[in-house]
């Protein structure tokens, strides 16, 4: 392992050692290139939007996450679930990353955010602070906090386990974060049955494949008791597998038992397709879980994803680049923010100076 302190001081020189390591099999990217060329790019994303101006942004952040994850697994979990967050709500442009106030909170401070772990910003942060030197532009380093939120998503998936796949790049950051009302309402709550969740994502063009899918990355992380101890007290559920239940009713004894577990019992740290296993045993910890295999409309997915991972990971990697491009910003819309945290202080210096490659359109673009 290589100490930290050097891997913060000479960023380039970790990279061209950590790339020999970070090999991604010549099978696996063929693979992912496939399946995600079916999703169509929006206009102004481009899977080479960086090839110029930081060519080793993916090594940079992927070997970051190596020494993140090889300390602590869990972490995995919770850098999916801001991707999530942050897209489902005003689109993927890193709001959700944004500080608000006592008088003006933002959707950070929402209910549903309440819960995303304070360790996954802390690494957005500090991959925003890790790449910004070997990448920088004219004034502030070239990729958003937007793209790093995506991308930590990404490998945080594959070197857990799951599939490796190519994303587009070229998100810019949001001026606002959302109202903590626009939070609650597009985030699905863990007590929504199929019915709900279908129509909520129809409100992101994601169909009930995709619902499916995504609902996958509940194959990593933990659940709060507070967020399923309706399907125990006080009366079960009856969908629920009764040793699964009796093993829930320890660890929370009450309803408002202030304790978690993890989502998918069989591999909590391993992204594979045990979660669907689970539901196919009647062991789905929350409501939008369970009901997935409870309901004709969804029950059939689960089942060919719980038999074959393969075509799990497939319609994964499709779900996430669709969801990973929902109400983009791009062009000279919004900025790229110094700090994720924050909006910067000049926005009209950042756009005036900021220098980026679309090798997609093959110019280059000044704003």
């Amino acid at each position: 392992m290589y100490k930290t302190s050097k891997i913060q001081k000479k960023n380039m020189a970790f990279f061209k050692v950590i790339q020999h390591f970070i090999v991604i099999p010549s099978f696996m990217v063929g693979v992912s290139m496939g399946t995600s060329s079916r999703v169509p790019v929006v206009p102004g994303l481009s899977y080479t939007f960086y090839s110029s101006t930081c060519p080793g942004l993916d090594f940079i952040i992927r070997g970051h996450l190596i020494k993140v994850l090889f300390s602590d697994r869990t972490q995995a979990a919770g850098l999916l679930r801001l991707h999530f967050h942050d897209c489902f709500v005003k689109g993927c442009d890193g709001s959700v990353l944004m500080d608000g106030s006592a008088s003006d909170p933002s959707d950070k401070d929402a209910l549903p955010n309440l819960t995303l772990r304070s360790q996954a910003f802390k690494i957005i942060n500090d991959l925003r602070a890790c790449y910004g030197s070997p990448c920088a532009s004219t004034l502030w380093p070239s990729c958003s906090c937007a793209n790093i939120i995506t991308l930590a998503a990404r490998d945080s998936v594959f070197l857990i386990g799951g599939p490796f796949y190519l994303i587009p790049l070229g998100r810019r950051d949001g001026l606002n974060f959302a109202t903590q009302g626009e939070t609650l309402a597009n985030l699905p709550p863990p007590f929504f049955n199929t019915e709900q969740l279908l129509s909520s994502f129809a409100t992101k063009n994601l169909n009930t494949t995709d619902l499916v899918a995504l609902s996958g990355a509940h194959t990593i992380g933990i659940g709060q008791c507070t967020s399923f101890t309706d399907r125990l007290y006080p009366t079960q559920d009856p969908t629920m597998d009764q040793t699964f239940a009796n093993n829930l009713k320890r660890i929370c004894p009450t309803a408002t038992t202030n304790a978690t577990t993890n989502l998918d019992i069989r591999t909590p740290n391993i992204f594979d397709n045990k979660y669907y296993v689970d539901l196919v045993n009647r062991q789905g910890l929350f409501t939008s879980d369970q009901d997935l295999y409870t309901d004709s409309r969804t029950r059939g997915i689960v089942t060919s994803f719980a038999t074959n991972q393969g075509l799990f990971f497939e319609k994964f990697i499709d779900a996430m680049v669709k969801m990973s491009q929902l109400d983009v910003l791009t062009g000279s819309q919004g900025e790229i923010r110094s700090n994720c945290s924050v909006r910067n202080a000049n926005s009209n210096m950042d756009l005036k100076y900021l220098v980026e490659v679309d090798e997609e359109q093959g110019k280059l673009s000044q704003f």
